[in-house]
């Protein structure tokens, strides 16, 4: 297999590899570190930056490379939501470019009719949090809108634990009158 090019869409080049570890035969406990020979910067980075049993682990090699160049299930989202382009192109390619950000945001299989529901309100809601609320719950990838309600609610009780909240300016907020104390 050639050595990844800094053209090449580097989920596109995994997923070329695993076709051809899987034809050639490769013991799965060789993939991580062939792998780590054909790519290049950020994702041989990544490789590096692993433990070396990780480094034996196929799925932890592959988790850190995508970790590194910012590819998860949250960056397809939001290449379906921006799919719109000023770049000409024609109905069958934009929506089979919207179809595959889409299996790669909601894979077939991964989630059914509850699950899909859940992804996008997970969407909403983190949309509608407020700027610095959705910032770190996005930082933090929640699978479920479960997770992220936990986190929203965990950032939300340390800005008034610290007293960051809005308006505060730094300052934790205290009783202000004899009565409230």
């Amino acid at each position: 297999m050639p050595r990844m090019t800094r053209e090449d869409d580097p989920e596109a080049y995994i997923e070329a590899f695993e076709r051809t570890v899987i034809q050639t035969g490769l013991d799965r406990g060789q993939w991580g570190h062939h792998l780590e020979a054909l790519v290049i910067d950020q994702a041989q980075a990544a490789y590096r930056a692993l433990s070396r049993d990780e480094a034996r682990d196929y799925e932890a090699v592959k988790a850190a490379i995508l970790y590194r160049l910012e590819i998860s299930p949250e960056s397809h989202r939001q290449g379906f939501r921006a799919r719109k382009s000023k770049e000409a192109r024609r109905p069958r390619g934009l929506l089979q470019a919207l179809r595959d950000s889409l299996n790669k945001w909601l894979p077939a299989g991964k989630f059914e009719r509850v699950g899909v529901m859940d992804q996008i309100l997970l969407e909403q809601f983190i949309w509608d949090l407020e700027e610095d609320a959705q910032r770190w719950v996005r930082r933090h990838q929640p699978q479920t809108s479960e997770e992220a309600l936990c986190l929203a609610e965990a950032f939300a009780n340390s800005e008034r634990e610290w007293g960051y909240g809005r308006g505060s300016r730094g300052m934790k907020e205290g009783p202000t009158s004899e009565g409230e104390r």
